[in-house]
This record gives C-alpha cells, structure tokens and sequence, in this order.
C-alpha cells in the first residue's frame, strides 16, 4: 500500500450487513470506481477515445463495464435483455465519447447495479439461471461473481491502455 492511500475496498472492514458473497461484488465495483477514477480521471477526450495498436479505447471499457454489469445482473434477476439493452450494447465502441458522459454513466451504471446486488437474497444463489440466446446455464451466485471477474477485467485492460495513452 502507497503512503497515503486506503487499503482496497475488502481490507478496509466495510459492508459487514451485506452477506459476503454481494459484499465481495460489491468491493470489487468500489475497487474499480477508484482504479478508473485514478487512472482514467484526468485524461482528455481524445486520449479517451484513442486506440494505440487498433485495441479497444478507454471510452470502451468504461461504458462496457456499466452496461455489462447492467446486463448480467439483468440475467441474474431472472430476465432477459431488453431491446434498449442490445441498442446500447452496439455502441459500446462508437467514437466520440466525451469524459463527462463516460464518467456520468460509468457512476450511474455502478451506482444502480450496487443497489440491485444489494437486493438478492443470499440463501438463493444456487438457483439456476440462463444466459443468453443459447440460454446457457448459471446460478444466481455464478452470475454475481462474474460481475466482479468481468468488471476488473476491464479496468486491468483500461489500465494498461490509460498508461499508453498517457505517456
């Protein structure tokens, strides 16, 4: 830990209400809110949007994390997506972001899927779910965890990109 800076979200002893599986995720999107803050907070526009070596823009990354845990949570309610859920995640790679947008819908995204995490009951995570078109099988808890998994995913790839852009 660097001189001045908190522990990461799970050591600093906060959420005890919160049952420790939806505590963990919810640790891991606090952990993601303040890497992409730190990490990302200051670029520019362009540097948001700009691809080094063709990859994925910063731009991508922040709004696929909001709407990816948008759209796995919606599966681990028992949904299925919504047209405006599959609108929204074909734009996830247009150019042009502006960083108030980004950030505006990565905190709002980050936001409501904290409350929705809050909201399953523990004693069912081992019910099944479906994924997908292919209706590919899960659990509650499967799908939980993999909100946390694939969101840090993200921000390691937006890290490494906002270090490139960066320099």
């Amino acid at each position: 830990m660097s001189e001045g800076r908190l522990p990461e979200p799970w050591l600093r002893g906060t959420l005890g209400e919160v049952p420790s599986v939806q505590r963990a995720v919810l640790h891991a999107l606090q952990l993601a809110k303040e890497d992409i803050e730190r990490w990302c907070g200051n670029l520019s526009d362009n540097q948001l949007n700009a691809r080094p070596a063709g990859i994925a823009p910063l731009a991508f990354h922040i709004r696929h994390i909001a709407r990816s845990i948008d759209r796995l949570l919606t599966y681990a309610e028992g949904g299925q997506l919504t047209p405006e859920q599959i609108a929204a995640l074909k734009t996830e790679l247009d150019p042009g972001a502006t960083k108030n947008e980004l950030f505006s819908e990565f905190t709002a995204g980050l936001a409501r899927g904290a409350a929705r995490i809050r909201a399953f009951d523990a004693a069912r995570l081992d019910e099944p779910r479906k994924v997908g078109n292919q209706q590919l099988p899960t659990s509650v808890g499967g799908l939980l965890v993999h909100v946390a998994d694939h969101t840090q995913r993200h921000v390691g790839q937006a890290v490494t990109t906002a270090k490139v852009v960066a320099s």
